[in-house]
């Protein structure tokens, strides 16, 4: 089912959709087609007003800072407090061109030294980097840690310039919605709860190796 009429994200009930869920292990967990890839971003309300309306990233959104995206609607969840952080009252939708998300994933270098880089060489990397990796646990509706991990990209420069539109097929400003399901979460009613349709985002084995996955 569809958020609204006008809507492109597709929901299922929170419950349901657990079965589909990996308890343990590093996944990326989004919903996906042929066309997009959706993440989400949480910004305050001038920000998050003129991408939704413009269908771009502009007035006072920053291309000089790192911007992280999200995948995983309830990683959102928790870091916005579901929408009542100051800073993040508005979320967003964004529904990625596949070809550049994968872009990213291909060129994603992770905020850990897992490579076992000499330290210099990896502060070096780590400096220069343009989309920073990172692996956190993910968290249920209540905000409580699960033995899966979600992912979480940085992108700046030349990675995140394709926000100006190119790398962008639709911007959907979800906000009445995350306040709506808040409500059940609040009231500690699960049962009613609705989130995103998400399933496991299958990558290449090279992809994976990359990821640390």
């Amino acid at each position: 089912m569809k958020i609204d009429q006008e809507s492109w994200l597709e929901v299922e009930p929170y419950y349901q959709q657990q079965a589909f869920w990996p308890d343990s292990g590093k996944h990326i967990m989004a919903q996906s087609c042929q066309d997009y890839v959706i993440v989400y971003q949480a910004y305050r309300p001038s920000i998050g007003n003129f991408a939704a309306k413009q269908q771009y990233f502009g007035g006072d959104f920053s291309y000089s800072r790192m911007s992280w995206i999200k995948p995983n609607f309830l990683w959102m969840m928790y870091r916005s407090g579901w929408g009542t952080k100051e800073g993040q009252e508005t979320t967003l939708a964004i529904f990625l061109k596949p070809e550049y998300f994968e872009y990213l994933l291909q060129n994603a270098f992770p905020s850990t030294n897992v490579f076992g880089l000499a330290q210099q060489e990896w502060k070096e990397k780590i400096a220069t980097t343009d989309v920073r990796l990172q692996w956190d646990p993910d968290h249920n509706p209540y905000g409580e840690k699960l033995d899966r991990k979600a992912i979480q990209l940085g992108l700046r420069n030349n990675y995140l310039a394709p926000f100006k539109g190119d790398g962008i097929f639709r911007i959907e400003d979800i906000s009445p919605f995350v306040a709506e399901q808040r409500k059940f979460v609040e009231a500690g009613d699960l049962t009613k709860l609705l989130t995103p349709k998400e399933r496991v985002f299958s990558v290449s084995k090279e992809i994976q190796n990359n990821l640390c996955m």
